[in-house]
């Protein structure tokens, strides 16, 4: 069960792919020399992207609701992701990389953003300074 989902080439990461690249970014994918495999590496601008889904990173946004059936693996299993995360982000800024991470519900769901303000977002984020950025859906219904 658990084999058949994909850590790569998801749905919402080949979306932020599709609209970084018609902008004219170019990318690397999956660095393995970088803490955590980030979804996106932008070498010319020092900075990455990661593509989160709710529910395996441990977002607590409406997407995310933990299983009522062995609820402590689950549990256990989505606190592991959520502390394997924190430790790649600080390791990427301890090494001077900015951070960008987009939640699954930014990008599905009822709450999810328009995909032009997830790209405007994005966009000026790279051209900016700014070392980290959290793109998430709206808290409005």
């Amino acid at each position: 069960m658990m084999s058949g989902i994909r850590g790569k080439n998801t749905k919402p990461e080949l979306l932020v792919r599709k609209m970084l690249h018609a902008a004219g970014f170019r990318y690397r994918l999956h660095d393995k020399a970088l803490p955590g495999k980030p979804d996106m590496v932008f070498p010319k601008y020092r900075a990455v992207i990661l593509v989160h889904g709710c529910f395996w990173h441990g977002h607590g946004c409406h997407l995310f609701r933990l299983p009522s059936t062995r609820t402590e693996f689950w549990k256990r299993k989505i606190d592991g992701n959520v502390e394997r995360d924190r430790e790649a982000v600080r390791k990427l800024r301890d090494t001077g990389w900015r951070v960008a991470t987009v939640w699954e519900c930014a990008l599905k769901g009822k709450r999810r953003l328009q995909p032009d303000i997830v790209e405007k977002a994005l966009v000026n984020w790279l051209h900016g300074e700014s070392p980290q950025l959290e793109v998430t859906g709206s808290c409005s219904d």
